[in-house]
Formats: structure tokens, C-alpha cells, sequence
């Protein structure tokens, strides 16, 4: 009988032995998932900071040709739509020359 007991006892602490050691095992595979998931996290946040920055470089790039182009249109158009006779284009170089030589406007 004692026998069995010492049987049972030492199949008891084998057991717990395996259990503790399954505990540990399952501990460091918990810790390294975690660590990989935050490097993951880590690489996917830095990944997603340079398409934004990209996009933003894209959208700046696109507001300024398309601001150019809207420069472009207006002075074509204004130039369109200031016509000048032959008169009143000399009176207005006439001008010019006079304010930048000094003498003033007549």
C-alpha cells in the first residue's frame, strides 16, 4: 500500500512538473507572439506613415500644377480681353518711357 502511494505521489509531481513546464513553455510562445505582433504593428504604422506622406507629396504636387494652370488660363484670357488700338498703345508706351526717365506722366 505504501508503495502505491509513493507510486501515485511521484506520478502526481511528474505531472505537475509537466504542467509547470507546459506553463513556462506557453508563457515564452505567448511573449514571442506578442513581441511579433507589436513588430508587425510596428512595421505596418510606418508603412502607412510614408503612403501618407506620398499622398500628401502627390496632393501638393497637383494643388501647384493645378494652380499654375489656373494662372496660366487667367493671363491668357486677360490677355485676350485687353486689346489695345494702335493709339492708345503708343500713348501707353509714351507713358512709360516718360515715368521711367523720370519726367513723370503727361
Amino acid at each position: 500500500m505504501r508503495e502505491t502511494i509513493q507510486r501515485v505521489l511521484a506520478a502526481e509531481d511528474e505531472a505537475n512538473g509537466l504542467v509547470a513546464a507546459a506553463r513556462g513553455e506557453a508563457e515564452a510562445v505567448l511573449a514571442d507572439s506578442r513581441r511579433r505582433a507589436q513588430e508587425l504593428l510596428d512595421a505596418a504604422r510606418r508603412e502607412a506613415r510614408l503612403a501618407a506622406a506620398e499622398a500628401v507629396e502627390a496632393a501638393a504636387r497637383a494643388a501647384e500644377a493645378e494652380r499654375r494652370r489656373r494662372i496660366e488660363e487667367e493671363a491668357a484670357a486677360l490677355e485676350r480681353s485687353v486689346r489695345l488700338d494702335e493709339a492708345a498703345l503708343r500713348e501707353a508706351v509714351d507713358a512709360v518711357v516718360a515715368c521711367v526717365g523720370g519726367r513723370g506722366a503727361s
